[in-house]
């Protein structure tokens, strides 16, 4: 059930559809992508992580992911779990490039109230300071935090 969930909700953002995942998240959702970039840093309300996956939209406009492992333990009422996968990103501008990472997550009363990127922030960080020096200044911006 639990890789169900993930793999659909990659897909979702697969298609651009994020609402629909933030739609899931609990209000006081713990969130963090690692990295010094536009879209590093940690969140800690579901409006927050709207603003940064609005963000992250603008600035990779075209994703695509493919899941690898997914792996949960705990009760139906508090799960936590691990999926990897690769994702195909074509920023707003700039060259296209493949990273791959994990997602640590966790799960309370169906509300996704924790997850973290590990993924390769080097390669984040150098796409959006291609995107800056091509004109997108949000590439450019401070972390959105809150």
């Amino acid at each position: 059930m639990i890789r169900r969930r993930v793999v659909s909700n990659f897909a979702r953002l697969s298609a651009g559809d994020y609402e629909a995942v933030v739609a899931q998240l609990a209000p006081d959702v713990h969130h963090v992508f690692a990295g010094d970039s536009a879209l590093g840093g940690e969140r800690h309300s579901r409006e927050a992580v709207a603003r940064w996956f609005e963000r992250l939209y603008r600035l990779c406009p075209q994703m695509q992911f493919e899941v690898g492992r997914v792996i949960s333990s705990g009760p139906p009422w508090d799960i936590w779990g691990a999926a990897e996968w690769i994702g195909h990103v074509t920023p707003a501008a700039g060259e296209p490039y493949v990273n791959t990472g994990t997602h640590i997550f966790r799960i309370r009363t169906g509300r996704v109230a924790y997850f973290h990127a590990y993924e390769d922030s080097e390669k984040v960080a150098r796409a959006c300071e291609q995107m800056a020096a091509l004109g997108v200044e949000e590439a450019a911006a401070a972390p959105i935090i809150g």
